[in-house]
């Protein structure tokens, strides 16, 4: 196979037009299965995608088009070049168009992909197959997976662009199983290569939550103070992000757009608590790519942001909003600060302290949700989300967890459960569940929300 520093220099050569920009993800995946805790399947997956982005002047603008392919041989670039140029002209204008950026050097351009492997979790193994006889005497079912990505990442242009970024995301998912399958918990850890990872403590948290779920609790629709864990609180934030972008607030189609003559509620304040909500490349435990590698344009990405930096953005600060996501056209139509989507997520409350366990012992009254499910957005003007509860919601009574109650559907805005936080907890590196598949770098703290939203009871269990 040729190597995808090759591939750029193959494409960039033959792209007859004014700028061109590869973007190559080379991506492994090892991963390992269990269910009925017994371990089912593993193995390594690869892939390959290559995007290509022509930017061709058109009577005196300039055009934007790609096209992506699961890989392409050498045979195959002149076609899949011409392709890009005639999806630009077809195009027209380009809406976003922008300065391209030009001779940028960061990273080891030179090196190949390193994948990842069995390997990785050897660390693990051992202690999960432990876990694994434990629960077999016991009569608990675990079902779940271990899985490890390592994807490099590849920008190159005519115009001299030569970024490269090696990004790891690893997590554990298990779901534990008691009493003929009539009580059900989750919990999920996020982690870059398993070092850190304790088996024995996620056999502790999933064994005491079956626990709880003994003894069963019938509990009606209505508002209930609300402890969520940290996972579950990124379930809500991430949703919050991937509906603040800009343009949209500015042109009054979000829950962002301004009101009494303001075109965004940038400065309003939002939290009741002194939050902050940012994305930093830099932050410990949560790297990520300090560029962008946008492969299509859209009102929250632009192709010709490729190559910019991606800073720290704040996104809230003390509780106001303070930035939404914007591309570097759209910042000049709305008169604000570029500020790109970053690639990870974190909330922090200064002086906030305590886990889950502790802000819970510390509820007079209320419930504890486990994971948030099914989450769909039913208004965007208000960000309305609605959601299930799911394998485990209990009740809580000064402070101790007295049983397990049905589940619920649920109706929340991110926007209005902000400004309701009574408790907040320290911040960790955290996995969402609703997520799991899009979101591999949170830190978020437990929180509880006042006057949850718990809008029917449901019998999904």
């Amino acid at each position: 196979m040729i190597s995808p520093q090759e591939l750029i220099e193959r494409i960039t050569n033959a792209a007859d037009y004014d700028d061109c920009i590869v973007i190559i993800n080379e991506k492994t995946q090892s991963n390992l299965r269990w269910a009925t805790s017994t371990l089912t399947t593993n193995g390594v997956i690869a892939e390959r995608s290559v995007t290509i982005i022509a930017f061709v002047a058109i009577d005196g603008c300039m055009a934007s088009g790609s096209v992506t392919r699961t890989d392409l041989t050498l045979d195959q670039v002149d076609s899949a070049v011409k392709e890009a140029s005639a999806a630009a002209r077809a195009s027209g204008k380009a809406p976003d168009a922008a300065t391209l950026a030009r001779n940028i050097s960061i990273g080891d351009w030179s090196q190949p992909h390193v994948p990842t492997g069995p390997d990785v979790f050897s660390t693990i193994a051992p202690a999960l197959g432990e876990m694994f006889q434990r629960s077999q005497a016991d009569s608990i079912e675990l079902y779940g997976y271990a899985e490890h990505t390592h994807r490099t990442t590849w920008v190159g242009s005519k115009g001299g662009l030569r970024l490269r970024w090696d990004q790891p995301a690893g997590r554990i998912e298990m779901t534990g199983k008691s009493h003929q399958r009539s009580r059900s918990t989750w919990e999920g850890v996020s982690t870059r290569d398993f070092s850190h990872i304790s088996i024995p403590k996620i056999d502790e948290v999933i064994r005491k939550r079956l626990d709880w779920q003994g003894r069963k609790l019938d509990l009606p629709a209505g508002r209930y103070n609300t402890a969520i864990p940290s996972g579950g609180v990124a379930d809500i934030m991430t949703y919050l992000l991937w509906s603040s972008g800009a343009r949209d607030a500015f042109e009054g189609h979000s829950a962002f757009s301004g009101k009494d003559g303001k075109k965004t509620r940038v400065a309003e304040v939002l939290s009741n608590v002194k939050m902050n909500l940012f994305s930093d490349s830099n932050y410990p435990g949560l790297e990520s790519m300090p560029f962008v590698a946008a492969t299509s344009s859209g009102p929250m990405s632009s192709v010709f942001d490729n190559g910019q930096s991606v800073p720290r953005i704040n996104w809230l600060t003390e509780g106001s909003l303070t930035s939404l996501v914007q591309t570097r056209a759209s910042s000049v139509e709305t008169s604000l600060p570029y500020t790109p989507f970053g690639e990870n997520l974190v909330m922090e409350v200064p002086g906030a302290q305590g886990s889950l366990d502790e802000l819970v012992q510390a509820m007079p009254d209320g419930v504890l949700l486990t994971t948030l499910w099914y989450i769909r957005q039913v208004d965007p003007s208000t960000l309305l989300l609605t959601g299930l509860t799911r394998d485990g919601v209990y009740r809580v009574k000064d402070g101790e967890v007295i049983g397990a109650v049905n589940n619920f559907r649920w109706n929340e805005s991110p926007i209005e459960l902000i400004s309701r936080i009574s408790s907040v907890g320290s911040t960790e590196i955290t996995q969402p569940r609703e997520w799991a598949d899009d979101v591999d770098r949170v830190a978020m703290p437990p929180v509880i929300f006042e006057n949850f939203n718990m809008s029917t009871v449901s019998q999904a269990n």
